[in-house]
């Protein structure tokens, strides 16, 4: 078995093509994208022993079931991306994507078995951890694979496989509910045989993108590839391994920009719900539908933007974010003022679009700094930003509106405030992102040639 998971057993031949990679990375992304649907099982999991209602003091709250899955599951999802980046490099896509499917898949089998003995430590060790370790090593194995096969279109590529992960809520969550309700009996609220069909499909899926993964030949192009000529300055034919690349300016840079970026607009995208609710008293079915129109704007900014970028340069796209984004989160509480959903909804959308582009947009910023040769290892690292982004965005929107409300402020304007200090957030990263320089010759590798082929050892 582990012959054939080799990287050594996976590179394409001559005349394959490298279309059949996309599909590879959507496969995987798709899948492990789960975790931005887990939301649907919140409630149930709060009702696990009552059934119809929750009972104090035996069925768990829904603060202890988010922290528990989904936000444990993003923290190792950046810690295990971080330290194992340079393995998945080393070993290839295959032996990642098989790695990541296990822990993923089996993390929602343990989880299944937590909910069955209603053990909250069980379903964190089973989501939280060892699917997080999934999530992780399926986050960036399809990211790095398609940065090397598109040399050319790096955004677009990288846009593809992280669209992917952004439209697994879209999938995952009605095919879960669909589930729950045909598994729920008066003894069951059918999350833990939920779990359990959905590891075995997701299981089938991620490891068909493992079968068809394949990379690229030593020294290979695209036929009749050039180089592009936007920020000449900035892209790089250099490799830099990412020991070093830890070592240089630009990784923190670009981490920051990464992590102002996340923060405002997952501040935004957790409370979507009832902070429209609040500002426009529109009903929750109305406010679900909003989140669901968030959603699809999350998953296209991250093909659109990051396309776009292979035309006007990573640093250019980045301004666009950051001065585009803080100018409508300025905007926001004017909407408010003279009540107007549809501004709202536009500006909201258009905020949430980028938000998800900046994950799509970083790993072909990296590639351009750092060359391709460990790129997924340095994404690995860059992406911890995400993890602390995840605890910064929520708490700031949270906790300051409630502050806003209890010291008098109407519901309506009680967002005014976090809103302005995203706007500075925003301005934070475009003056990182301005900072941003070549990396320093002396960073570059000398084991690697211009190709950046691993040496195995």
């Amino acid at each position: 078995m582990s012959s054939f998971l080799d990287r050594e057993r996976i590179v394409a031949p001559p005349g394959f093509s490298r279309w059949l990679v996309p599909p590879a990375a959507i496969a995987v992304q798709m899948c492990i994208g789960e975790i931005y649907g887990f939301s649907v099982f919140n409630i149930p999991l709060t009702r696990a022993i009552g059934i119809t209602k929750s009972i104090d003091g035996q069925d768990w709250k829904v603060p202890q079931v988010v922290l528990a899955t989904y936000s444990l599951g993003l923290v190792i999802l950046g810690l295990s991306a971080a330290f194992l980046g340079k393995w998945v490099e080393r070993e290839g896509p295959r032996k990642t994507m098989f790695a990541s499917a296990c822990c993923f898949c089996g993390g929602l089998v343990v989880a299944s078995f937590g909910v069955h003995i209603h053990s909250l430590l069980v379903v964190a060790l089973g989501y939280g951890v060892i699917g997080g370790i999934g999530l992780g090593l399926g986050y960036i194995a399809p990211v790095s694979t398609l940065v090397k096969w598109f040399p050319d279109k790096p955004g677009m590529a990288t846009g593809m496989a992280i669209m992917g992960f952004g439209s697994g809520a879209m999938v995952g969550s009605p095919f879960a509910v669909e589930l729950m309700s045909r598994f729920k009996t008066p003894a069951s609220v059918g999350v833990g045989e939920t779990f359990l069909v959905m590891a075995a499909c997701y299981f089938v899926m991620m490891n068909f993108g493992m079968l068809i993964v394949r990379v690229p030949a030593p020294g290979w192009k695209p036929e009749g590839f050039v180089p592009s000529t936007h920020e000449r300055k900035l892209v790089t034919t250099a490799q830099v391994v990412a020991d070093e690349a830890m070592k240089t300016p630009q990784f923190y840079l670009l981490w920051a920009v990464l992590c102002c970026n996340v923060t405002a607009g997952i501040g935004i995208l957790a409370q979507a719900s009832p902070m429209c609710q609040d500002m426009f008293g529109v009903s929750p079915v109305v406010a679900g539908g909003f989140v669901g129109l968030l959603s699809i704007f999350n998953t296209i900014g991250r093909f659109v933007w990051s396309s776009a970028s292979d035309y006007t340069g990573r640093k250019a796209i980045y301004v666009v974010y950051f001065l585009l984004g803080c100018t409508l989160y300025c905007l926001i509480p004017f909407s408010q003022s003279i009540n107007s959903v549809a501004l709202f909804v536009v500006l909201t959308c258009i905020i949430i679009s980028m938000y998800g582009a900046g994950f799509s947009t970083i790993p072909a910023y990296l590639r351009d700094l750092f060359g391709t040769f460990q790129v997924g290892a340095i994404h690995g690292r860059v992406i911890t930003a995400w993890s602390m982004a995840a605890v910064l965005g929520p708490q700031i929107v949270t906790n300051l509106s409630a502050y806003q409300r209890a010291h008098g402020v109407p519901k309506a304007e009680a967002y005014n405030t976090t809103l302005y200090i995203m706007a500075g957030i925003l301005l934070v990263g475009f003056v990182c992102n301005l900072l941003v320089r070549p990396v320093d010759p002396r960073h570059h590798s000398a084991e690697t040639g211009t190709e950046g082929t691993p040496a195995r050892a």
